[in-house]
């Protein structure tokens, strides 16, 4: 075959390619396609590739690695692995209620919620978060110090909690994503909290720049606002992309409900 065959899905406009890794050459240099795939200029255009195979690790049925559009690799993705398990359903490979899936980060749960046509909704479940720290932190042209709570929740994610974002965040996000502070750099979330059960999002990914939504930035921020007392451990999340419902149980356990859907199928050429 000449050509590599894809489907663009979207998680609340968070997209990813998602690739059966069988379809590609054994020699094939996934940080190049991936760069090369993502462009949004002269590629498919994307926030990752989502590579899917058969697992082969203990009880999980399939796994999935991410590559972001720099061409490194993240460590996982909720919504580029939502539409990964979303590739399965639409393409009729699996069809059981609940799927496993191996990343990199761990073994994650998907329960199917619903299907319309080719939108899908599930549960995810995603592990417990680890290495919950806090801080004070200034940033320029923003008044008074802001929250800062850092965590790992597959990906490492530092949340800062504002009262608006009228300041140049993506500037603030961009500058911390390779601070010193995170060799491995970070996801960066900005939090508004709109109340008990509701806070709002802006998001600088790691290797992605912004992106209109996150499933780990989502958790994140769920995870970060309950942890300062400042929300319950349910509360919905809302990103430019749309609204991500998020839940940190009370033995740890991180859950969010979200949807995949599909915006398109394609071929891309081998080089």
């Amino acid at each position: 075959m000449n050509s590599i065959p894809f489907c663009k899905f979207h998680g609340f406009g968070n997209d990813y390619i998602v690739i059966e890794n069988g379809r590609l050459n054994a020699e094939t240099d996934l940080s190049k396609l991936s760069r090369r795939m993502c462009d949004r200029h002269t590629g498919v255009g994307g926030d990752g590739i989502a590579l899917l195979e058969k697992s082969t690790v203990g009880d999980s049925d399939y796994s999935c690695r991410i590559i972001n559009p720099d061409g490194s690799e993240a460590g996982f993705s909720g919504n580029g692995t939502r539409c990964a398990v979303a590739y399965l359903y639409y393409k009729n490979i699996w069809s059981d209620k609940y799927l496993c899936l191996e990343t990199k980060s761990g073994i994650k749960n998907y329960e199917l919620l619903s299907r319309e046509e080719n939108t899908f909704w599930y549960l995810a479940e995603l592990g417990k978060p680890k290495q919950i720290s806090n801080f004070e932190f200034r940033i320029p042209d923003y008044d008074g110090p802001l929250s800062i709570i850092t965590l790992d929740v597959g990906n490492p994610v530092c949340v800062l909690f504002v009262e608006n974002f009228e300041f140049d965040w993506r500037k603030t996000g961009a500058k911390l994503e390779v601070d010193e502070h995170f060799p491995d750099r970070t996801n960066v979330v900005f939090v508004k909290v709109l109340d008990r059960s509701n806070v709002e999002i802006r998001i600088w990914e790691r290797g992605a720049a912004e992106t209109p939504s996150s499933g780990t930035c989502s958790i994140a921020a769920a995870v970060a606002a309950a942890y300062l007392g400042e929300t319950g451990r349910s509360l919905s999340v809302r990103a430019v992309g749309g609204k991500t419902e998020a839940v940190w149980r009370e033995d740890d356990e991180m859950l969010i409900t979200g949807s995949a859907e599909l915006a398109f199928s394609g071929e891309w050429p081998k080089s």
